[in-house]
């Protein structure tokens, strides 16, 4: 028994016909009833009474008609399976992402890819900076999308594209003299307390003496009660009017409760954090490759 002999017995079972099922696989009537014959003897039963007109089934030839209709279908999805993989349209993608990153576009991005590649599956994983690349490098994440911290754009191994430039903003306090200002200047918070926001678990980190080279320009060094990188502790703090906080836009963007909070623009050109989509040069996972492509016919649409 073998796949072709399913295949024409499926087709004389449907047609009711020899004559028209070798028309439909493009062989003669001499060599599908034959096909058939050699498929009987093999399961030594009597699977069509030739003797009606149209042909019939035999009650075992009704049960097989079923049962290789199915594995037919069966080994048909396989193929498309097998072939999905092998151009990536399977698999599970893992992402790592910036602290805050979640209030981005990032979600309706994930969801308009899985709804073109339903059957490629993601975790995603929120991390520090410097968590992102140790992952990164150590193939626990295949994509991450971070704040270069570490400078992980001048590893050989590692690929990049900008995913998102984003202003900074200022987090007052309701009350703060500031609080009825249109915009900020780094300039501006000379005298004030900062919960600094760092990109960083360390706070001492490339991404951290980039802020702090703005301060520098800027002609003052700041007044930092406390570094974190968690973002809501500081809006916390900077609610219960302990100081102001400086943070990318799109951190706060999408938050639903931010009661005694107001965010202010920061005005200057440099004032801005850039996220990057970063992985690895000679990774093996087909999936990635059509989250890279897809990623990058949206951005470029955009």
């Amino acid at each position: 028994m073998h796949l072709n002999q399913l295949r024409y017995f499926v087709s004389v079972a449907s047609y009711r016909s020899f004559t028209k099922a070798a028309d439909c696989h493009y062989i003669t009537q001499t060599a599908i009833t034959q096909q058939i014959k050699a498929l009987e003897d093999s399961l030594g039963m009597q699977l069509i009474n030739r003797q009606k007109r149209p042909i019939e089934l035999t009650p075992a030839g009704n049960v097989f008609y079923q049962e290789a209709k199915a594995i037919l279908a069966r080994v048909d999805e396989a193929v498309v399976r097998t072939q999905e993989a092998s151009t990536g349209a399977v698999g599970i993608i893992r992402i790592g992402y910036e602290k805050g990153y979640e209030r981005s576009d990032l979600s309706d991005r994930l969801r308009a890819f899985h709804r073109a590649y339903p059957n490629i599956l993601f975790t995603c994983v929120r991390e520090d900076t410097d968590g992102l690349a140790e992952k990164l490098l150590t193939n626990e994440f295949d994509v991450i999308f971070a704040w270069d911290s570490t400078n992980l754009r001048s590893n050989e191994d590692i690929a990049w594209r900008l995913d998102m430039r984003s202003r900074l903003c200022v987090a007052l306090y309701a009350g703060h003299p500031f609080a009825s200002r249109k915009s900020l200047r780094r300039e501006d918070l000379r005298d004030e307390t900062i919960l600094y926001m760092s990109p960083s678990g360390s706070g001492d980190s490339f991404g951290d003496a980039y802020y702090m080279q703005l301060y520098e320009k800027a002609g003052y060094k700041p007044k930092i009660l406390i570094k974190s990188n968690d973002i809501e502790s500081l809006l916390i703090m900077v609610a219960a009017e302990e100081g102001i906080a400086i943070l990318p836009a799109y951190s706060v963007a999408k938050l639903t409760n931010a009661d005694h909070l107001i965010f202010l623009p920061m005005h200057a050109a440099d004032e801005h954090e850039d996220i990057f989509m970063l992985w690895k040069h000679k990774h093996q996972n087909a999936a990635l490759q059509c989250f890279l492509d897809f990623s990058k016919e949206r951005h470029c649409d955009g």
